[in-house]
């Protein structure tokens, strides 16, 4: 059994958990995890909130509360947990100087593609829950990113979400420096500002490998259920370059943070490789890796904890060019078609969870 601890420890990259629930709060394993795994973060999105309200006993007496609508009243239930999760985690927080123990909130999919409702909305959530750490999700879309802007300019925290390729992340930091840069040079504290960059694994591989095996031939069967590895390591080379170069020197003076990386999507979805593919090979400092429970516990099982980001760039990069070289166009084509679809499976969480709270609630 590895002792999770160390994966912040010695290798400097934070673990977080993928999942939140009144269960997890009232039953202890958020604070187990917390305590004995060194889990400094929990992210939620529709889908886990849709799963968690349709399973956990504990939502039955909020769901009698009056409320304007089925989803003012998602909102009032999901703000107890959220408060409850960033209180579990202040310690963290507090201990961090605030560089970790966040806890992350999805807007609505619904506003994927407005940006000023998608500001609006950033300010409204974050005005519910009342918590200093507290991250807003705002997807990487055009108006997403334009609103990333915008929010961090206003000194309000962000956790960038649906990014797939290496554009998105260029785009994002791009995004990230301009706001913080408007929020400095408005008198603004940047320590109070923190911005996270979720790059999403697995599912690159599942549509990438269904690409490699329609084409056929050897060459492009042995690329399969490399490309987002790949990608995340050329990712972290980004990150190293963006902000541990010349061009965020005098925000990183004046007290900014960079925007770590954070992998996402990170449990396996194909039985032929390893459960951990997405985790043991990411290991790194100036990192965060959001887990689901299962993966967790994977992890804690028969984890390798050692620090391997920083290695085979060479081979990432021949992996990239090979992937071109076979058609895979990763930016053009995969990562756009990956947000598309990740818009519409969250919409459709979303959609459906609604619809269960206005059932429940009748």
């Amino acid at each position: 059994m590895a002792d999770l601890r160390e994966v912040h420890a010695r290798l400097g990259q934070s673990l977080w958990l993928d999942n939140l629930s009144r269960t997890l709060i009232h039953d202890g394993i958020l604070a187990r995890y917390i305590a004995e795994d060194g889990v400094s973060g929990v992210t939620s999105n529709p889908s886990i909130f849709q799963k968690a309200i349709h399973e956990s006993p504990y939502y039955q007496e909020d769901l009698a509360c009056p409320a304007d609508s089925a989803e003012r009243l998602y909102e009032q239930m999901v703000k107890v947990d959220l408060q409850m999760a960033c209180d579990l985690l202040q310690p963290t927080h507090a201990a961090s100087q605030g560089d970790d123990g966040w806890v992350s909130w999805e807007e609505s999919p619904r506003l994927a593609m407005d940006e000023a409702a998608t500001v609006v909305e950033a300010e409204r959530l974050r005005g519910i829950v009342q918590r200093n750490n507290l991250l807003i999700k705002v997807p990487a879309t055009p108006a997403g990113i334009a609103a990333l802007r915008t929010l961090i300019g206003r000194g309000i925290s962000v956790n960038v979400t649906l990014m797939f390729g290496l554009q998105h992340v260029r785009e994002v930091f791009a995004a990230y420096q301009e706001g913080l840069a408007a929020w400095v040079d408005g008198g603004g504290d940047p320590k109070r500002v923190k911005a996270v960059a979720s790059l999403f694994l697995s599912r690159v591989d599942t549509l990438v490998d269904q690409q490699l095996e329609k084409i056929g031939n050897e060459a492009a069967l042995r690329l399969r259920g490399k490309a987002a590895v790949a990608v995340a390591k050329k990712a972290y080379a980004i990150y190293q370059e963006t902000f541990h170069g010349q061009g965020f020197s005098r925000l990183k003076a004046a007290g900014g943070r960079p925007q770590y990386l954070l992998w996402a999507s990170t449990s396996t979805k194909d039985p032929a490789y390893s459960d951990l593919l997405y985790v043991e090979p990411l290991m790194g400092p100036e990192t965060i890796n959001t887990l689901p429970d299962a993966t967790l516990g994977k992890l804690r099982d028969h984890g390798h904890l050692v620090a391997q980001l920083g290695e085979g760039l060479d081979a990432a990069e021949k992996t990239l060019a090979d992937l071109a070289a076979e058609g895979i166009d990763l930016n053009g084509q995969v990562a756009p078609q990956l947000q598309e679809e990740g818009l519409a499976a969250f919409s459709a969480a979303f959609e459906a969870m609604l619809d269960e709270v206005e059932k429940r609630r009748a």
